[in-house]
């Protein structure tokens, strides 16, 4: 993230070089790195890598406090999540990305009797919407969503659009620095007024954050305005790993202060 050399790092960490490749491959090293002296040099709270070099892991968040909420997982050369949510009335449906294989995602349309109404796309990253042509065929008058400059403007995001699934409200947030179309969608009014959900594709992860790609200080910006500025409760479901929320993140997260 910030062209430091391998040498430097090491140096600071008091590691050689194969040892820092080796803690970076594995997570394991056979002596205590000096995590302040490399977080500082690398731009990371010392305190939360250090803590997650220890083995933090987000809370598990029993995602059965969202009952109309499914959380897809498909693997190719590694594993990216997809999101199917509905309206428990009209079951009406929405995916957000597609992963890999859109096959576990239409057993969920036939399993709880969906009318899949919208796909939202957090950002054109291939493992994000590889099964976007198979959805789009099977469902062929569903509207899709995303803040992509090339797509028609019937489909592009807005700032204060809205979309309703009958009760549950979405709208949506720029996140780019990953990608230059990046955007969170935030779901609301859920039954039982669970706590707010928030797609963010590769924006930010459990304990990390997506490659800035475009610009690392624009990602960590647009996380810090739009992700951070939501309730502590809200829960965060990112395109790899781990749910988690946005408490979790601001306490554990070393990419933020």
């Amino acid at each position: 993230m910030t062209n430091v050399p391998v040498a430097a790092a090491a140096t600071a960490a008091g590691l050689s070089e194969p040892e820092l490749v080796q803690l970076e491959a594995s997570g394991k090293i056979s002596k205590q790195p000096n995590f302040s002296a490399l977080a500082k040099l690398i731009g990371l709270n010392a305190a939360k890598l250090e803590t997650i070099a220890k083995g933090w892991y987000p809370a598990e968040v029993n995602l059965g406090g969202w009952v109309e909420l499914r959380k897809i997982t498909t693997t190719k050369d590694y594993a990216v999540n997809c999101y199917l949510v509905w309206d428990e009335i009209s079951r009406e449906g929405a995916l957000f990305d597609t992963g890999w294989d859109a096959a576990p995602i239409f057993q969920h349309i036939e399993e709880n009797e969906l009318q899949l109404k919208h796909l939202f796309i957090t950002h054109m990253h291939e493992d994000h919407i590889a099964a976007m042509g198979a959805i789009r065929e099977k469902f062929p008058k569903i509207h899709l969503h995303t803040n992509s400059k090339t797509a028609p403007p019937q489909n592009r995001n807005r700032a204060n659009d809205f979309v309703h699934l009958n009760n549950l409200r979405i709208t949506n947030r720029e996140t780019p620095g990953h990608a230059e179309d990046g955007v969170t969608y935030i779901v609301g009014n859920w039954p039982e007024d669970a706590p707010f959900v928030a797609m963010v594709g590769d924006a930010i992860f459990a304990g990390s954050i997506g490659r800035g790609n475009q610009s690392w200080e624009v990602a960590k910006e647009k996380v810090r305005e739009n992700i951070f500025s939501l309730p502590a409760e809200t829960l965060i479901c990112p395109g790899h790993g781990p749910n988690t929320t946005v408490a979790e993140e601001k306490a554990n997260n070393p990419f933020f202060g």
